[in-house]
């Protein structure tokens, strides 16, 4: 579980760090929209298991290729759902913001962030199911150990309740961040 919750965790936490504050600049000026809107949705569409064998030839076998796949997985989700939290703010909210002279930095750090944290968390929940299917898919194809690597050696020896397992410990994983995720979201 180790081998795979390092990279799990470094690459959702990158997606976040960069997901986050993308989906914030394309959904709050539409020239950043025009210029990166299809690229965020022709990435979330590209099927993943595709680059991961270009992602073993940039990163090698290591954590490198397995954060690489979790983080790509990941950000399309996170990006398109703050994208579609900030379109959702009334612009209303953001008119009476300008009225009263509030810089556009101050707009977005008051009333579109407050206003988008539902979106951002439903980015996040999603993000936790992509980000697991990110880790299994990158140790499928690395089998260099992790869950994913047990689950290929359990398929390799015939040994069903080993792959059964593992496949359950993940399940129970992703339903327990998935949880962590609901928490986080009811305190803000």
């Amino acid at each position: 579980m180790l081998a795979s919750a390092r990279p799990f965790a470094a690459g959702y936490l990158l997606a976040i760090v960069v997901g986050v504050p993308l989906g914030l600049l394309i959904g709050r000026f539409r020239v950043v929209e025009a210029a990166l809107g299809w690229m965020v949705i022709a990435g979330y569409a590209m099927p993943m298991i595709a680059l991961i064998p270009v992602f073993v030839l940039w990163f090698g076998l290591g954590f490198t290729v397995k954060v690489a796949m979790v983080m790509t997985m990941t950000v399309f989700a996170i990006t398109i759902n703050t994208w579609n939290g900030v379109q959702n703010v009334p612009r209303s909210i953001i008119e009476v913001g300008t009225a009263f002279n509030a810089s556009q930095a101050r707009i977005l750090r008051q009333i579109v962030i407050p206003s988008v944290i539902p979106s951002i968390m439903t980015g996040l929940r999603i993000g936790i199911g992509k980000a697991v299917i990110g880790i299994i898919i990158a140790e499928f194809f690395t089998a260099i150990g992790g869950v994913g690597g047990v689950i290929v050696d359990a398929g390799h020896s015939f040994q069903p309740d080993r792959m059964f397992a593992a496949v359950v410990v993940l399940m129970a994983a992703a339903v327990a961040l998935t949880g962590l995720i609901g928490v986080i979201e009811r305190r803000l």
